[in-house]
């Protein structure tokens, strides 16, 4: 028997699967099945946005290697919010406390911070290469090589967008009302996660909105999940664009705060030369442990309603830190 460790960052929800565990690594074939079948919510099953694969590492340095599915059963190159809860797995796991984590593209730093609140846990993660150019996503159509505080009337009349690879391929544009936060956001990340002449790959589409210095409300319509309670690399990219295009209000000295319909997080801006990165720092909480045996898993197909499941004390703790966030919801102006 193994538990899969329901858990989430942010309010993004996630399976997570410690493959090292059992006798036989699970096909791809497999697990992409199963992450479609525990993602489904219903009036017995909570759902979530995605599986969290951990696995050995495939070379020296890193704890352990974690491969991320989409709820749609697509691989993603990160997942931020994710990788915060891996994180602090194989801290535990390994009784250590800053490490690098293998992800699909490159080795990762990650580091135990102060718990946000009392039963809280916090952890930074590093989110990187970033990448302006058009290879990274890839997009086409619009006459330039970078979308940097661009219009693209191709896409909406009078929004302005940049686009950031993090390297999971973020567009990104600063907006104002609630409206734009939701139709405008739903509409467009569904248009351009169906097929295209513009992102031929789909794109995660992020709207922020500025609400003081150093402090931001970020929505994501995410590529092979649709509308998520937030998107780590997303809040990440949506920092860096911030710096880049607010340096009016931007504090490099301080860390912004980015709220979202999950929480908040923190984001710092790191400019080391040629290689920046961004450091994103947030809750990796423990929802529940659901016991499952190896055959049902090898199986690739599980009867949800017979699994047991243990909850923790940590959903509540999260509940009362978010309740103590101030009220900083542009979608209640609706």
């Amino acid at each position: 028997m193994i538990n899969l460790i329901h858990v989430h960052g942010s309010k993004n929800q996630f399976y997570l699967l410690d493959q090292t565990l059992l006798e036989k690594r699970l096909p791809c074939e497999t697990l992409t099945r199963l992450t479609v079948q525990i993602c489904q919510q219903s009036a017995t099953w909570s759902g979530a946005d995605g599986l969290l694969v951990v696995d050995a590492p495939t070379h020296d340095g890193p704890l352990g290697k974690m491969t991320v599915i989409n709820s749609d059963g697509s691989i993603a190159s990160m997942c931020g919010n994710g990788l915060r809860t891996v994180a602090r797995y194989l801290s535990e796991k390994f009784d250590q406390s800053s490490f690098t984590v293998e992800t699909e593209k490159s080795d990762l730093r990650v580091q135990k911070e102060k718990d946000f609140a009392p039963g809280v846990p916090a952890f930074s993660v590093e989110i990187s290469p970033v990448s302006f150019h058009q290879e990274a996503f890839p997009f086409t159509g619009f006459q330039t090589n970078e979308i940097i505080k661009r219009k693209l009337p191709e896409l909406d009349s009078h929004l302005t967008f940049s686009a950031i690879a993090v390297p999971n391929p973020h567009l990104i544009s600063f907006v104002t009302t609630a409206g734009e936060l939701d139709e405008t956001l739903g509409s467009l990340g569904k248009r351009l996660n169906s097929e295209n002449p513009y992102f031929p790959d789909g794109v995660n589409v992020n709207f922020g909105k500025v609400l003081g210095q150093n402090k931001l409300f970020v929505r994501t319509f995410e590529r092979g999940v649709g509308f998520t309670n937030a998107c780590g690399t997303g809040m990440s990219a949506t920092s860096y664009a911030y710096a880049m295009n607010h340096s009016d209000s931007f504090d490099a000295s301080q860390p912004i705060i980015v709220y979202n319909l999950g929480g908040m997080v923190k984001t710092r801006i790191h400019d080391e030369g040629n290689r920046p990165w961004i450091e994103l720092i947030g809750n990796a909480t423990f929802l529940d442990t659901v016991l499952v045996s190896e055959e049902a898993l090898q199986s690739g197909q599980l009867d949800l309603s017979t699994l047991q499941t243990a909850p923790t004390r940590e959903a509540a703790s999260y509940d009362q830190f978010v309740a103590a966030l101030p009220k900083l919801n542009p979608l209640v102006e609706k």
